[in-house]
């Protein structure tokens, strides 16, 4: 593979001294962009453009076209891994994904395996094609959905408001929803293995729903999986350290545990100050966010004035990524977008001296 021609995010998430301030945004890829739009159509469908690594590549590679960011990321999905454990995956228009099977009995729970990583070979293949079309311009990050993250949708069928499913399984009959976030590990463990394998540079766990847990079922139920995961990835290629990202939306009070589970990068989400979180954690490990997304509905000018708060807050020194505390939006305008990303790498680098 080409050598890397901007490493910054990568020393950034092992707190290596950098230039600037790295950025990259979660669903940076997507339908605020007109041309993923486009791509979209001629795809057919959503799953159509995931399935495809051609259409995959094209639109990882549209925002760095536009950007310039610091990482691309696969596009992808976090439901993968459930489809591929027999779920019946699809998305329907307006409602967002949802699975033709449900989790919600003995017989099913004790029938699921591990994911087969042959179903999942199209993810393989986009990121080893994503690699090539980079030719080293900047690091591609891989991720996963967290097991808990992917139970609730395997177990609802589709997003919830309240996880009334999940919930009633997690007290009344926790053995079945450990059997299930158990399986989901192990798939998750090797399809992120894979990932690196194919060329991924870094893996971001995304644990979308960990915050709706109480304090002592998020330990026990989402933080202890994602440990057990961290514990079995690659950690280095060809002399090089993978790093791994965790991401719990609405983490920000579990953070000295997130912190202490092995990953290298904590992301944050827009309602923990990142000062006051780089002191809790110390030098365990660096610190990713936390712009919140809705401010990319300002103006250009309080879009510079919101990053600037954010950087000054973590200060001097490497070991901030910055990005927003959760996707982007769709109806979020790119030039908007591209502002933030010129903020950071303009105001940043006074941090850096």
């Amino acid at each position: 593979m080409t050598q890397l021609k901007n490493d910054t995010f990568l020393r950034a998430l092992l707190k290596q001294p950098v230039d600037y301030t790295p950025i990259w945004m979660m669903r940076q890829a997507g339908r605020y962009l007109p041309e993923y739009r486009a791509t979209r159509a001629k795809a057919g469908s959503f799953m159509g453009l995931c399935t495809s690594p051609d259409y995959a590549t094209e639109v990882t590679l549209q925002p760095l076209e536009r950007f310039p960011l610091d990482a691309a990321i696969l596009f992808s999905d976090i439901l993968t891994v459930p489809d591929a454990m027999g779920l019946g995956l699809y998305f329907a228009e307006g409602e967002g994904p949802k699975f033709e099977r449900t989790l919600r009995d003995e017989a099913a729970i004790q029938a699921l395996e591990v994911a087969p990583l042959e179903k999942l070979q199209y993810v393989f293949d986009a990121v080893s094609s994503i690699r090539r079309a980079l030719d080293g311009r900047v690091p591609l990050i891989g991720f996963s959905g967290s097991p808990f993250t992917l139970a609730c949708y395997m177990i609802e069928g589709g997003g919830s408001a309240d996880f009334r499913h999940v919930k009633a399984m997690l007290y009344a009959r926790p053995e079945l929803l450990h059997r299930i976030l158990q399986i989901t590990a192990q798939s998750v463990t090797a399809y992120l293995n894979a990932q690196i394998a194919a060329g991924a540079q870094a893996v971001q766990i995304f644990d979308t729903w960990g915050g709706a847990l109480s304090h002592a079922a998020y330990r026990e139920f989402s933080l202890a999986y994602m440990q057990q995961i961290i514990a079995g990835l690659t950690r280095e290629v060809d002399g090089r350290r993978v790093p791994v990202i965790v991401f719990t939306k609405g983490g920000g009070q579990w953070l000295e545990a997130i912190a202490g589970i092995g990953a290298d990068c904590v992301g944050l989400d827009w309602t923990t100050d990142i000062g006051l979180a780089r002191v809790r954690v110390g030098e365990q490990v660096a610190l990713q966010g936390n712009f919140d997304p809705n401010a990319l509905f300002g103006s250009p000018a309080s879009i510079e004035a919101e990053a600037a708060r954010i950087l000054a807050a973590y200060g001097h020194g490497s070991g901030h990524v910055f990005n927003l505390g959760h996707g982007i939006s769709q109806f979020a305008d790119p030039a908007h977008a591209g502002a933030l990303v010129d903020a950071v790498h303009r105001l940043s680098r006074q941090y850096h001296l």
